[in-house]
């Protein structure tokens, strides 16, 4: 039997869970306890939870409130910035609404601006994050984190302890190793399961707020797909992909639904949401937890950081690990330093013998046909 129809309770229990958990947000902020939202991978989590806050992913995947930003923001401006910038400035996105305070990062200067005009109708607190991976940058993130933890305790009247930071800081490497143990599953050939189900995993898990109960969460849906993959009838073989780029939820999955749909399967993903935001653990021995803390998030290999080394590893270790056949880059439109890296990306995976292709797209779905047309092309190639 096909996995999707053994276990479609679960992974809809995923899928929909950021819709679940909007009365979840509303049920904490009755009992008083402080949110934080955030916009990037590179946010440090764990400060803000060790003060008791619960954290929230706040970037908008949809393109229902772009109209409603380009009255402030130009139309060529990235979708994720413009639709983000729309749900906040409508007041359409509850996650925002309940935020105390939302935290950006200096990453792209779309978000960097965005956060200017945010900042006139709601607490916002930005990070310098800095654009290289260097011991001088990894002085000035650690610096950062420290300011954020004495903001955090300024604006909320309460002392962040380092014990409660180490107690953070485990509680999400355990939630990480969880998440990695799931997603390596899809090493398997053929595949458990296929690539929408399984971001729907990662994505929705980001909207369990009960971070300790997580991992069991995690560990329990893996054993009963690996039961359900040992005896089941197995799936045909597809040509496994894997995706890199810009992130991939909401629209931009109707690029991962024109590989499934024809003939593929995606069984990694490289980007943010995927593999990018797990791999790497926090050192929870360190004499200095906010150096280590700071070291962490600071190696993520995002495109906004040059030289971008730390990608070109992550890539090559997942195109061995999941015997990749092809890369796909998805990028979105005015996204500069994806579609400038795509560049450099393309060569690297060509060197490792691996055909790539790259799709620019937008939130909207004007695009289906064309990106139908070229992922079965594609796909057929391989």
């Amino acid at each position: 039997m096909e996995l999707i129809k053994a276990l479609p309770e679960i992974f809809e229990d995923f899928a929909e869970q950021r819709k679940k958990s909007f009365l979840t947000m509303k049920e904490l902020k009755d009992r008083d306890v402080p949110v934080v939202g955030a916009y990037c991978t590179y946010f440090p989590q764990e400060i803000a939870m060790a003060m008791g806050a619960v954290t929230v992913g706040l970037c908008s995947t949809s393109d229902e409130t772009i109209p409603v930003a380009e009255k402030d923001l130009p139309r060529n401006l990235c979708p994720m910035v413009k639709a983000s910038y729309g749900f906040a400035v409508s007041d359409k996105c509850p996650f925002f609404y309940f935020s105390d305070v939302v935290v950006g990062e200096t990453t792209c200067d779309g978000k960097k601006k965005m956060y200017e005009l945010m900042g006139e109708f709601k607490n916002v607190y930005v990070m310098e994050l800095p654009n290289s991976q260097s011991e001088t940058a990894l002085k000035l993130w650690k610096e950062e984190i420290l300011k954020f933890k004495s903001y955090l305790e300024q604006t909320f009247k309460v002392e962040i302890t380092e014990e409660n930071v180490r107690k953070a800081v485990h509680m999400m490497n355990e939630n990480r190793i969880a998440l990695k143990n799931l997603y390596e599953v899809m090493k398997n050939d053929p595949a458990p399961m296929n690539g929408q189900e399984l971001f729907n995993v990662l994505y929705g898990s980001q909207f369990r707020f009960d971070k300790e109960k997580v991992p069991e969460e995690i560990h329990a849906l893996r054993e009963k797909i690996m039961k359900e993959y040992g005896e089941g009838e197995k799936q045909p073989k597809k040509k496994r992909i894997l995706l890199t780029g810009c992130p991939s939820s909401g629209a931009p999955m109707k690029v991962v639904k024109a590989l499934e749909e024809n003939g593929a399967v995606v069984v990694a993903y490289e980007n943010c949401g995927g593999t990018k935001s797990a791999d790497r653990l926090i050192d929870e021995s360190a004499e200095d937890i906010y150096e280590a803390i700071a070291e962490r998030y600071l190696q993520i290999g995002c495109s906004v950081m040059t030289p971008n080394k730390n990608r070109y590893e992550l890539l090559g270790r997942l195109i061995e690990e999941y015997k990749v056949d092809g890369v796909v880059e998805m990028t979105l439109q005015a996204c500069h330093t994806y579609n400038v890296e795509a560049k450099s990306i393309e060569k690297f995976v060509k060197g490792k013998g691996v055909p790539y292709i790259h799709v620019e797209t937008d939130y909207s779905q004007e695009d289906i046909g064309q990106l139908n047309t070229r992922m079965t092309a594609f796909v057929e190639m391989l």
